[in-house]
């Protein structure tokens, strides 16, 4: 079965999305600072949605995925951004460290090292569904596709990956189903030549 969304709901599903990840990333390393560069379009084409400073000057991308189906225990990869197009989706090509997964409705961010995760799931990629939605944005609609994964296989086998419950009073209490490792991945999003890091004053928060 095919789910359709608007543009509408799906952006609204993006900002919730990024306004809880931010809350979390900012509380977890304190003095650290985040660059919304969801719109430039030099980092649009990376697949990363924000830039972690951290307190001694190294930077991780992050990709930031609204999920708002109920009830569910699947991650959806996308693997097909419009497939009208034949345009590959973010999860193959996006130069991310971290991909933080949002459940809206169950009120849980899942933080994945991006890179690990997409090694473990190439080669067991005919192993998962695929399911298609349908986006309509005016009189233009298009098919995305993507995998459904189960979380509890994710974090099972890949190491680095946590899970938080978001509270009502916005803290994050760490959930049981995580992976043993605790460091943060090494960064791996290239800058283009000539580009900074946008101004703190600017679309920065810390």
């Amino acid at each position: 079965m095919t789910r359709s969304y608007s543009m509408r709901g799906v952006m609204g599903a993006a900002e919730r999305a990024v306004h809880l990840v931010r809350q979390h990333l900012l509380t977890s390393r304190p003095g650290s600072q985040l660059h919304d560069v969801s719109v430039d379009p030099r980092f649009q084409h990376r697949g990363v949605d924000l830039l972690w400073e951290q307190v001694d000057g190294s930077v991780l991308g992050v990709e930031v995925k609204g999920d708002r189906q109920p009830r569910r225990t699947n991650y959806f990869f996308e693997l097909i951004s419009n497939l009208e197009r034949d345009t590959p989706g973010c999860f193959l090509y996006s130069h991310a460290d971290l991909l933080a997964y949002v459940f809206l409705t169950q009120r849980e961010l899942h933080l994945l090292p991006l890179a690990r995760v997409r090694e473990w799931f190439l080669p067991r990629a005919k192993g998962y569904t695929l399911r298609h939605t349908s986006t309509r944005t005016g009189a233009i609609k298009y098919t995305t596709v993507g995998a459904v994964v189960p979380v509890a296989d994710v974090h099972g086998d890949v190491s680095g990956a946590e899970r938080y419950r978001i509270e009502p009073d916005g803290t994050f209490t760490p959930l049981a189903l995580r992976s043993t490792a605790s460091s943060s991945p090494k960064s791996t999003v290239p800058s283009p030549p000539g580009i900074t890091l946008p101004s703190p004053s600017g679309r920065g928060t810390g």
